[in-house]
């Protein structure tokens, strides 16, 4: 008999770069099904604890939500060894290609459903943090997986190349904050937030960006 849905945490460490710049990170891993099946998300730094934490389940696609290299870091690794494919939108490739010129992905559209066992995973194109930022939404769950779309305290980074703050602002708008309040946002950094904590300041978002 199938298990419960869960959802399991793993925090990797290593570095972000881009612009010539390196920042040391914490990244969220999110694994996310049953003890069956499960979709892992983000490829963060170090690929032998990601296979120890799936334990031997079946891996349905191991899911990039962006393609900035802290999230891409071991992809083709995991999906060789997990037999998975990796998923990534398209639009993230010239960021993809910084970190892995050689290798391949299978692109995201918004709007794809994928299944970990009883789980529904929904493709929301957010873009903004990058071009090919992708959000996760699991109904069931009420949860969604932001990446670095939106954080507690508030929208990712755009200071950065391929970034920018008024579109980040219209998917958070448009596509997060469409998600009912108390859905679980599962960020890629940090701790867990809703969409109602953090959409209720929207406004003070717009005003520090104007």
């Amino acid at each position: 008999m199938m298990g419960a849905a869960n959802i399991q945490r793993l925090v990797t460490s290593g570095t972000f770069e881009l612009d010539g710049g390196s920042w040391d990170v914490d990244n969220n891993i999110w694994i996310v099904g049953d003890d069956k099946d499960v979709v892992v998300f983000d490829a963060a730094h170090t690929a032998e604890p990601i296979i120890e934490a799936v334990a031997g389940r079946n891996v349905v696609a191991v899911v990039c939500t962006h393609g900035h290299n802290d999230h891409v870091t071991v992809a083709p690794e995991l999906g060789k060894a997990l037999d998975a494919p990796v998923l990534l939108h398209a639009a993230d490739d010239v960021l993809w290609r910084m970190t892995h010129p050689d290798d391949e992905f299978r692109a995201v559209d918004d709007g794809l459903v994928l299944h970990a066992g009883e789980v529904e995973l929904r493709a929301l194109h957010t873009p903004g943090h990058s071009p090919g930022s992708v959000c996760w939404y699991a109904p069931d769950l009420g949860a969604v997986f932001s990446g670095d779309t939106l954080f507690s305290g508030g929208p990712g980074a755009t200071g950065r190349s391929y970034s920018d703050f008024p579109t980040i602002l219209e998917s958070i708008s448009g596509r997060l904050g469409t998600l009912p309040g108390p859905t679980v946002v599962y960020t890629g950094h940090g701790d867990t937030t809703t969409i109602g904590d953090e959409i209720v300041n929207y406004d003070d978002w717009v005003k520090r960006g104007s």
